[in-house]
């Protein structure tokens, strides 16, 4: 995320209206519920910056800092946060390996890497450790925010300049560790609702996309957990990915 001195090597010059913005972001309507977050990244003034601006949002709070990977993943223990944003490259143990200790530990809190690497592989390996989105730190402040924003509420969402090479890499790779079951156990719809799910859609969305009830898309893929042997909505999102299954139209604004 840009918005760091130019003094400071690694982080490109800052963006204007990220760090001299005078008055909040704007709010979605009806954003009521606050959505607590965890800053990892082991440079104090970029971590400065981002919770200052993350702040300026009244339904965001930063309830604690990290500065390796070792303690972010006892921070996230500790305070149980809705959202982790989490650096790749941090000491003693990197964000790639914190990031799976907090998946496997903690599921319900959503991990996005916002960080400088735009190589595919540093893309996979965080889609594979359990990162529910994936940013540059070039993003712009509002971008950060509706990360935030979608993977608290269940959706997956991947730098949108990388987005595209991540899909072909995972088509290339759709012979290779498949589940054990394939298409052919999901019916039409849950076929259609994975499609929703890899394009980064969350309950309320695919919802409203097939005007059914939100109760009704859970029902639908706890269905379809249990028949592809997957445990949650980022195995699936990887799994419709690695299918080929994108859908046709756009997915809601």
């Amino acid at each position: 995320m840009q918005g760091m001195p130019g003094s400071v090597p690694r982080y490109p010059e800052p963006r204007r209206e990220i760090s001299q913005r005078g008055n909040a972001p704007h709010e979605p309507a009806g954003a009521t519920e606050t959505i607590t977050i965890v800053l990892a990244d082991d440079h104090a003034l970029f971590r400065e910056l981002l919770g200052r601006v993350l702040e300026m949002e009244r339904t965001i709070r930063v309830v604690g800092e990290a500065t390796n990977g070792l303690e972010a993943v006892s921070k996230v223990r500790q305070l149980k946060p809705d959202v982790v944003l989490m650096d790749i490259n941090m000491p003693i143990i990197d964000g790639l390996a914190a990031t799976r200790q907090i998946t496997e530990e903690l599921p319900q809190t959503a991990v996005i890497m916002l960080t400088m690497y735009k190589h595919n592989h540093q893309v996979l390996q965080a889609v594979k450790v359990g990162a529910r989105g994936y940013l540059l730190k070039s993003a712009q402040a509002q971008e950060v925010l509706a990360a935030i924003r979608t993977v608290k509420a269940g959706g997956v969402l991947i730098e949108p300049t990388i987005a595209g090479t991540v899909v072909t890499e995972y088509r290339r790779l759709s012979q290779v560790a498949e589940p054990a079951h394939g298409l052919s156990v999901l019916t039409e719809r849950e076929i259609e609702i994975i499609r929703y799910v890899a394009a980064g859609m969350n309950n309320r969305e695919i919802a409203n996309k097939l005007a059914y009830s939100e109760k009704t898309v859970k029902n639908y893929l706890s269905n379809i957990f249990s028949k592809l042997g997957i445990r949650d909505r980022t195995q699936a999102a990887i799994y419709g990915l690695r299918q080929g299954l994108i859908p046709n139209d756009e997915p809601p604004e």
